[in-house]
């Protein structure tokens, strides 16, 4: 592989599939899915966040949503995945090697939050759907 894989990149793809992988993120947390649980496993509360985060602190979800699904694309590329099916089990993949695995090493070493395993989970439920979602993306596009 080299970077003559931007080149073939369906950039329509990955812009598509990195809005679903950040979009997959407001979802998941928002306080009535998995935002109050991520808050309290982090030590955090409703309280102190006032009344939540200004949106120049979105700016780096969406930057790693793009950066994520450029990635995936470039593999999807490099590996022929040119289905939905191929590019669903590219993102299972990519999601268990890296998200999953980088997600829990994390959370071993969050000695600071209260409940550093549960908070490593939901982060890493998060990373997961996100891949899977934008490899089907991205492979279904092909």
């Amino acid at each position: 592989m080299s970077f003559d894989t931007l080149t073939d990149l369906n950039w329509l793809a990955a812009i598509v599939a990195a809005l679903a992988y950040f979009a997959i993120g407001a979802v998941w947390y928002a306080p009535p899915v998995f935002g109050r649980a991520w808050m309290a496993a982090g030590g955090m509360t409703e309280e102190q966040t006032g009344d939540g985060p200004g949106a120049a602190i979105f700016a780096v979800p969406l930057i790693g949503s793009v950066l994520s699904a450029i990635s995936l694309g470039m593999l999807a590329a490099a590996s022929d995945t040119d289905t939905a099916s191929e590019g669903l089990l590219l993102g299972i993949v990519v999601a268990i090697g890296f998200a999953l695995s980088i997600a829990l090493v994390t959370a071993t070493f969050e000695s600071t939050k209260p409940q550093p395993m549960v908070w490593g989970a939901l982060t890493a439920g998060y990373h997961i759907v996100g891949t899977i979602v934008a490899g089907a993306i991205i492979g279904g596009w092909q």
